[in-house]
């Protein structure tokens, strides 16, 4: 039930319980007065019909027994003698007097005589009487008077005040309805902002700007709510904004870091090539250690530029839109694995005409290739993998990488494309991994404007990449660059360090060419000096 249902109720049920109050006291309060006024009423015409059967003399009640003068209409006259009914009459509104059976009387030939008034029923035909007793001589004379108009008056009152007691609740439910909804009318606005903000993607560092509660007056209590809710939006943008000069910091130095550590692993790995060239000449030993070198540095060479691709794809580089054949890109793939891995039978599921896409040929060849090394890698030899494409629903395109190998640990399935993310207790592993290949593929189709799921179960295990359709190249590109998360500064900074990285390439491609020659030089400098 909605806050603003409970307090039109409560308000409703306070105005019921006061006019139940206020009625019920109403009621109660004309019973009771209507009631004295009958009491003294009462006594007036017992002081008149005593008087009256006195006159008559000690015989008893004559002729005139019942109708003394004054006395009102309904006026109920009984004369009992040691316990008997003599007489009963009853006056009606014409002055006639009615005698009453003795049936009718019977209860009141009990009545003590104590000079108080006493209610009494008397039948459906007479109904209830207000009764008093009086001593006549050895007689008792009872004398009553009827409480019909009392109990009209209070039916009808009951009546008014149901009336007034309905009109109340209608005009008080109008009237809390209105007054609820404008003073939640803050609160309203400051549960829109929530499901603003809770609806809205929190990957960019100024998503939050401009998405404040309106008109939040901090002297009433939902105001300082707004006032509060803004205040943590601040407080949660900067912290957005601090997590992404972090992170960008922490980019840069990536990228950074990564492309210094080309040119000397380029040179560690031309001396550790040309000391195998010249493995005639030492130990054996030094020749194993040298290949060793030469081969880690290869493997730290392929990390580094694993590490300064997804630096790039941060910034939102390294992505050049054209129209790509994704069926060639497929198959050139599969004939590489082919080649790699013949242990691993390799099959494609391809439809009749060519598929193309829009994106970048040489990262969407890395992502086929990533995902079917991972499929080799990870499985033991004999698992079936299947390269598969075909058209999606949205009129985008979906490539599937699947495999019959023992699954992937589900504790293990939400932290898959993570970096440096492995799962070694659940796969087999043969050949060493960086935990960077299915990084790459996440970015790289993020990049695309695309996304990459996995499904995996013992005997069956899909990766499944979603592209979008033709012309989605431009969505793909600000994707990318949101994920990256640049604020002006950041960009800034960013592009001063994409700039100073483009300069640098030349170099380090450069390096990486001349390394054995570079090497070879200085070996023979040093091998003439000795």
């Amino acid at each position: 039930m909605t806050l603003r249902r409970r307090l039109v109720l409560s308000i409703v049920a306070l105005v019921v319980a006061v006019s139940a109050v206020i009625g019920g006291g109403s009621i109660v309060a004309l019973f009771s007065i209507q009631r004295s006024a009958i009491d003294e009423q009462l006594q007036y015409a017992t002081n008149r019909a005593q008087r009256s059967v006195e006159q008559q003399g000690p015989n008893g009640p004559g002729s005139e027994f019942g109708r003394p003068s004054g006395q009102a209409a309904g006026t109920l006259t009984v004369y009992v003698v040691d316990g008997n009914v003599v007489a009963g009459s009853l006056l009606d509104n014409s002055g006639k007097v009615d005698q009453l059976s003795s049936a009718v009387v019977r209860p009141l030939s009990g009545l003590r005589v104590d000079g108080r008034p006493h209610t009494i029923a008397l039948g459906s035909d007479v109904g209830r009487y207000r009764v008093t007793a009086a001593a006549v001589g050895p007689a008792v004379l009872v004398v009553g008077l009827p409480l019909a108009p009392v109990y009209e008056s209070v039916w009808k009152l009951f009546g008014v005040v149901l009336v007034v007691t309905g009109l109340a609740l209608l005009a008080a439910s109008l009237v809390a309805a209105a007054a609820v909804r404008r003073a939640l009318r803050p609160l309203d606005r400051v549960a829109e902002t929530a499901s603003t903000v809770a609806r809205m993607p929190l990957d960019r560092s100024n998503a939050l700007d401009g998405v404040r509660v309106p008109d939040a007056d901090p002297a009433t209590e939902v105001g300082r709510v707004g006032t509060a809710f803004n205040r943590m939006l601040g407080h949660i943008g900067n912290a957005m904004q601090a997590r992404e000069r972090s992170e960008q910091k922490v980019r840069q130095f990536v990228a950074d870091a990564s492309h210094e550590l080309r040119t000397p692993l380029a040179s560690i790995r031309g001396y550790a090539e040309l000391t195998r060239r010249m493995g005639a000449d030492l130990p054996p030993d030094v020749v194993y250690a040298m290949s060793r070198v030469e081969s880690e540095s290869v493997r730290m060479t392929s990390m580094v530029e694993d590490l300064l691709l997804l630096a790039r794809l941060d910034e939102g580089r390294e992505i050049q839109f054209a129209d790509v054949d994704l069926t060639g890109l497929v198959l050139d793939a599969v004939n590489d694995a082919h080649a790699a891995s013949p242990d691993h039978p390799i099959e494609v599921d391809l439809p009749s005409e060519p598929v193309e896409v829009v994106g970048d040929a040489a990262r969407l060849h890395q992502v086929i290739v990533n995902l079917v090394t991972n499929a080799r890698t990870h499985t033991p030899d004999g698992t079936r993998i299947t390269v598969g494409i075909a058209p999606a629903s949205d009129g985008g395109v979906d490539l599937t990488v699947r495999d019959d190998g023992q699954g992937i640990d589900p504790e293990f399935l939400p932290k898959l494309f993570e970096r440096f993310a492995r799962a070694d207790s659940s796969r087999s592993r043969t050949a060493g991994s960086t935990g960077l290949g299915l990084a790459i593929v996440d970015a790289v189709v993020q990049a695309h404007g695309g996304r990459v799921s996995v499904a995996s179960e013992p005997g069956d295990t899909v990766f499944t990449v979603h592209l979008p359709e033709r012309g989605a190249e431009t969505a793909g590109a600000g994707g990318a660059a949101a994920g990256a998360g640049v604020t002006d500064a950041g960009t800034a900074g960013a592009a001063v360090g994409s700039a100073a990285s483009d300069a640098s390439d030349s170099a380090a491609s450069d390096a990486s060419d001349s390394a054995a020659s570079g090497a070879s030089d200085a070996w023979a400098e040093v091998s003439g000096r000795s």
